[in-house]
């Protein structure tokens, strides 16, 4: 019974989100609500959502102080010189502004955090897609998919995990993987490529000084209308394409004329924020605080509480221009701390009931005898929906030991299912139990039900092909 539910539950979940029939924060807190009283534990529900509520407490301050950290390096010009790098090697062209975007998220990834790889990455190309119109979802997707499978880093979570359920070593892991994986991050290039194709197909190819231009033709070009629209329009594709800022992809990301005709200055090369004597104090804090970060000299969250307070004592010593910075960012803080909070009323149900246990054991026992021999393919398959519907940790430290064990009576390796179990992580960073994701979309300003329908499929695909290649290279 439990099995059903939990199933169900998660089904209801996602077709109200995808369906916009509710907001994520609201159908992650009255979900479970009704299905935790719907399964007669409705008086433990409150112990249930403390419980998620402690669990996920470290996420949502290390994401608080994360995003303050960050939005004040991108306040301060720290990312300036990518974003101008990035647009010189895009030339305004669609085609290359999606591979730039599978590039950057895939590079920035080698931190290990997901959230930060999202708030770079959207920072730096976000005003890009908005000035060219193009599909918003076509970023998300395609950063959350190269962040993926770039998670399977020894740092970045789910290779630890299994080196730690399984008691092995994390680099017999992960080193074994890296053709697949190589393979995997192909795989989201071509998949850039192709969305790329598509995208320029439909807006043209701009020219470069269209985009590179000064602050006051900004003021002027952003409003999107009039003659200076027009020219931000220009190219091979049809004229006024994608001036009501449809995706043209079948999305569903199309936003409202309003928010269309917005001004947005993108990163202001004369803003008043900008720091030019204080860069390499920046970069060199940031390049210690990812090196703490990987060496684990430090828990996190107390790493960015940390940076985040220095960064805002040196470059705004003055306490009016800390609150207009703190103030600057709340809104990006509130909405990721809220939709975090209100994963652990999921997560905590899902985890209290029983309902995950449930339908671990369910999905184990629905595997047929004769696939022992081929376990470690069977939890590679196992691994993208798994993955998905459930946290890492509940993934490698509840599901994880119960396949190796059915696997050990066949003759299959841990090690073998330790790798498998990897496979489905570029599917996971789009899991709505994933703090990050909310990260992304909520500064990319898409809803989490078109970023979902539009990136499940590539990241499902992406996933089976890393699974193909480790099984073509005697990996798994």
């Amino acid at each position: 019974m439990l099995t059903i539910l939990g199933f169900a539950m998660i089904a209801t979940f996602l077709v109200l989100i995808m369906t916009k029939k509710m907001s994520p924060i609201a159908a992650l807190v009255l979900i479970p609500a009704l299905f935790c009283v719907a399964v007669g534990q409705g008086a433990k529900l409150g112990d249930y959502v403390i419980e998620g509520v402690g669990n996920l407490a470290p996420t949502a301050a290390m994401l608080m102080f994360a995003i303050v950290y960050f939005g004040v390096m991108i306040d301060v010009g720290l990312f300036d010189p990518i974003v101008r790098g990035i647009l010189r090697f895009c030339k305004a062209d669609p085609l290359r502004i999606v591979v730039g975007t599978a590039v950057l998220a895939a590079i920035v990834s080698l931190d290990g955090d997901g959230s930060t790889t999202f708030m770079i990455t959207v920072s730096a190309m976000y005003p890009l897609y908005k000035r060219l119109k193009m599909s918003l979802v076509v970023m998300t997707g395609v950063a959350a998919t190269a962040n993926g499978v770039m998670n399977t880093l020894p740092w970045g979570g789910p290779t630890a995990r299994a080196a730690t359920a399984l008691k092995l070593d994390a680099g017999d892991i992960f080193v074994p993987m890296i053709p697949a994986l190589a393979v995997g991050l192909l795989a989201v290039f071509i998949l850039a490529f192709v969305l790329g194709r598509r995208e320029r197909k439909r807006l043209g190819t701009l020219s470069l000084d269209d985009v590179l231009v000064t602050e006051t033709e900004s003021e002027t070009v952003l409003v999107g209308a009039g003659g200076a629209g027009d020219r931000l329009r220009k190219g091979s594709g049809p004229a006024g394409t994608g001036a009501t800022g449809t995706t043209g992809t079948g999305t569903g990301a199309d936003e409202d004329e309003d928010e269309d005709e917005e001004e947005f200055k993108g990163l202001d090369p004369h803003r008043a924020t900008l720091r030019p004597k204080l860069y390499w104090f920046n970069a060199g804090l940031t390049v210690a605080l990812l090196t703490a970060m990987i060496m684990e000299l430090m828990p996190i969250p107390v790493l960015f509480l940390l940076g985040a307070a220095l960064a805002l004592t040196v470059n705004f010593p003055h306490m009016p221009d800390q609150r207009a910075r703190i103030a600057a960012h709340a809104d990006n803080v509130l909405n990721v701390s809220g939709m975090v909070f209100a994963a652990a009323v999921f997560t905590g149900v899902l985890t209290g009931t029983g309902m995950v246990e449930h339908m671990a054991d369910w999905l184990v026992s629905a595997i047929p005898e004769g696939m022992g021999p081929h376990m470690a393919i069977v939890t590679g398959v196992l691994s993208l929906p798994l993955t998905y519907f459930m946290s890492n940790d509940g993934f490698y430290f509840g599901v994880v030991p119960v396949l190796a064990e059915a696997g050990a009576a066949h003759g299959v390796s841990p090690l073998e299912i330790a790798r498998a179990s990897l496979v489905g992580q570029a599917l996971h960073m789009s899991s709505p139990l994933v703090p990050a994701v909310y990260v992304l979309v909520g500064m990319a300003k898409v809803e989490f039900g078109d970023h979902t329908k539009f990136t499940v499929k590539w990241a499902a695909l992406t996933s089976l092909v890393v699974l193909g290649a480790g099984i073509l290279f005697g990996i798994i």
